[in-house]
C-alpha cells in the first residue's frame, strides 16, 4: 500500500517547508505573489471549492486565461481530493457545451471576458450548479471570484488522496473527432518534475520559466505550473494571446532564464526582422520546443540569430509531458533527441514487431509513470490507445545508431507514393532549408487515377512573390536531396491552419487541395 500523495503538498507546500515562503512564485503583469502569498490563494481556493459542495471525484471546470487563479483552483482541486479539468479558452460555445456535458462537472471558474459564452450553452447543462467569475464585474446567477473567497480560511486540510488517484482531466485538441478527457493521477507531475524538468533541464530554484503555451495544455501546464512549483523556480505568465512580439517584449522585461514556445511561434519570431538588435535574450540559458516536430532549419536560424540552441522535444497529452528529448549543449538539428530517464520506447512496424536501430520507420510507443490512466467514457479509444504500460502515441519514427530519434510524421499521415514511403515531416525539413520559404506542409492526395500523390503547401517569406518558375524551382531543390521521393505539386498559401495549441491542420490541407 502506497503512502499518501497530494499535489498541492508535493508541488506548493513544500517550497514553505523549503524556507521560501518569501520568494517569488509567480508574475503577472505588475502582480506578484510569493510561494507563502500563493500557497495562502490555494488554500483559501481549496476551501471555498468545500464550501461550495464540491467532494472527493468531483469534476471542477476551469476556463480561465493564465493567471494565479487558474494555478489556485487547478492545485486547490487536487488538495480536497477533486479533480480538476482545464478547458481550451479558444473554442466555441457548442464545444463547451460538449464538455460540460462530458464531465459533468458541478462548478465552473472562468473569466469575465469568456463568461457570454458560457451562459449561452449552461442552461442546457443541468449539471452544473454554479459558475464562479474572476475578476471584478458581476454577472446574474453567478458568483463573484472576490465574494466566493471573501472570509474562506488559509488553513487547508490536504486530502489523504493516494499516488493513483485521479487528480486532474486534460482534454486532447480534438482534431480526429471529438476532444478527449485524458485522466491523469496525482502521480503524473511529480514524475515528468524530477525526470524531465530536472533530469534533462536541470531546473532548480534559480530558473524563472515563461511559456507561451497556455496552462490548459499539458505542455503550458508543466511549464508554467509543475515544474517551477517542484523546483522552487519562479513562472511568469502572460494572460493573452503568445503574438512573437509579446513574447520578446516579455522575455525582454522579466528576464527569464527558460522559454517555452511551439516550431510555430518560433517561426514568428524568426519573422520579425532585427529582433536580435531590438531585444534582450541573454537571460536565456535554454530555450525549449514542443508541440509538434521543429524543423532543423528554425533551429538553426533560431542559433545563428539569437545564439542558443532551441531543444526540441516529443511528449503528448497522455503522456504529461515531454518524453524524448534534446540535451542541453548536445541539440541535433531535425531530431527530437534521446529518450528521457525515466521512460521507455518501442519503435514497432506494421507486423507488430519491434524495429531495430536502424531499421528503417514504425509506430512510437512508449511508457513511463506520468502515463494517464484512461480516456474518460471512452473504452474503445482508452483500448486502442493504451496498451498495459504502453501508450500508442500515433507517431512515426526512426531511430539512429546514435540513440537519437527522428520524428517522421503522424501514422495517418505518412505517405506511400509510387510504392516508397514517404515522411511528409522529411520533405518540410528540405523545403524549409530554401531561403524563399518561411515555412510549409505537404500532404497525400488522391489523383484522378486513385493514385497518392505528394502536395506541398508552401508559405514564402515576407517580399517573396510568387512566379511561374517557384513551383518548379523548389522541387528541383528538393529533388536534389530526395530524387525519389519529391512533392509533384505545390500550393502557394499566405498561412498554414493551425490548431489553437500551434499544430498544422493537415486535415484542412487535404480537404482544400483536392486534386482536379
Amino acid at each position: 500500500m502506497q503512502p499518501p500523495y497530494n499535489n498541492l503538498a508535493g508541488l506548493l507546500y513544500a517550497n514553505l517547508a523549503a524556507g521560501r515562503s518569501g520568494k517569488t512564485a509567480v508574475c503577472c503583469g505588475d502582480l506578484r505573489l510569493t510561494y507563502g502569498e500563493m500557497a495562502a490563494l490555494t488554500s483559501r481556493a481549496g476551501n471555498a471549492l468545500k464550501r461550495a459542495g464540491v467532494e472527493r471525484g468531483d469534476r471542477v471546470a476551469l476556463l480561465l486565461p493564465d493567471g494565479p487563479e487558474f494555478m489556485a483552483v487547478f492545485l486547490g482541486a487536487a488538495a480536497i481530493g477533486a479533480v480538476a479539468a482545464p478547458f481550451n479558452t479558444n473554442l466555441a460555445a457548442a464545444e463547451y457545451e460538449y464538455l460540460f456535458h462530458h464531465g459533468q462537472a458541478k462548478i465552473l471558474v472562468t473569466g469575465a471576458a469568456l463568461y457570454p459564452l458560457v451562459e449561452t450553452v449552461w442552461p442546457k447543462c443541468p449539471c452544473l450548479k454554479k459558475v464562479i467569475v474572476t475578476g471584478h464585474r458581476f454577472f446574474p446567477q453567478t458568483t463573484n471570484w472576490h465574494v466566493w473567497m471573501d472570509g474562506v480560511s488559509s488553513e487547508l486540510a490536504v486530502a489523504d488522496t493516494d499516488a493513483n488517484e485521479p487528480a486532474f482531466w486534460l482534454y486532447s485538441s480534438g482534431s480526429a473527432g471529438c476532444p478527449k478527457g485524458v485522466v491523469h493521477l496525482h502521480r503524473s507531475m511529480v514524475y515528468s518534475c524530477r525526470y524531465y524538468a530536472q533530469g534533462v533541464l536541470g531546473m532548480d530554484e534559480k530558473d524563472v520559466c515563461f511559456s507561451a503555451a497556455k496552462l490548459y495544455h499539458a505542455y503550458g501546464l508543466g511549464n508554467s505550473l509543475s515544474f517551477p512549483f517542484f523546483s522552487g523556480a519562479s513562472s511568469i505568465l502572460w494572460p493573452g494571446p503568445p503574438l512573437p512580439e509579446v513574447l520578446f517584449e516579455t522575455i525582454n522585461r522579466f528576464k527569464p532564464t527558460i522559454f517555452f514556445a511551439t516550431p510555430a511561434l518560433y517561426v514568428g519570431m524568426l519573422a520579425i526582422d532585427g529582433a536580435e538588435k531590438k531585444y534582450d535574450l541573454s537571460s536565456l540559458r535554454l530555450c525549449v520546443s514542443a508541440g509538434e516536430a521543429l524543423p532543423a532549419a528554425v533551429f538553426t536560424q533560431w542559433k545563428e540569430r539569437f545564439g542558443g540552441e532551441i531543444l526540441d522535444g516529443i511528449g503528448s497529452t497522455e503522456m504529461l509531458h515531454i518524453f524524448i528529448s534534446n540535451r542541453p549543449g548536445h541539440a541535433r538539428a531535425g531530431s527530437s533527441g534521446l529518450l528521457v530517464p525515466g521512460y521507455q520506447a518501442r519503435i514497432i512496424d506494421e507486423q507488430g514487431n519491434p524495429v531495430p536501430p536502424e531499421g528503417g520507420i514504425g509506430d512510437l510507443w512508449v511508457s513511463g509513470e506520468s502515463s494517464a490512466l484512461e480516456y474518460w467514457n471512452n473504452p474503445e479509444k482508452t483500448r486502442d490507445t493504451m496498451r498495459g504500460e504502453w501508450i500508442v502515441t500515433g507517431d512515426k519514427y526512426s531511430q539512429d545508431a546514435e540513440g537519437f530519434y527522428w520524428y517522421q510524421g503522424r501514422s495517418d499521415d505518412m505517405l506511400k507514393v509510387n510504392g516508397l514511403w514517404v515522411s511528409p515531416i522529411e520533405l518540410e525539413n528540405v523545403l524549409n532549408e530554401h531561403p524563399d520559404v518561411k515555412e510549409s506542409a505537404v500532404v497525400g492526395l488522391r489523383d484522378q487515377n486513385g493514385l497518392i500523390q505528394a502536395k506541398a503547401f508552401v508559405v514564402l517569406r515576407q517580399g517573396v512573390a510568387v512566379s511561374p518558375d517557384m513551383a518548379r524551382k523548389l522541387q528541383a531543390f528538393v529533388k536534389q536531396r530526395m530524387p525519389q521521393r519529391y512533392p509533384k505539386l505545390f500550393e502557394f498559401v499566405a498561412v498554414l491552419p493551425r490548431t489553437s495549441t500551434g499544430k498544422i491542420k493537415r486535415f484542412e490541407l487535404r480537404e482544400a487541395g483536392v486534386i482536379g
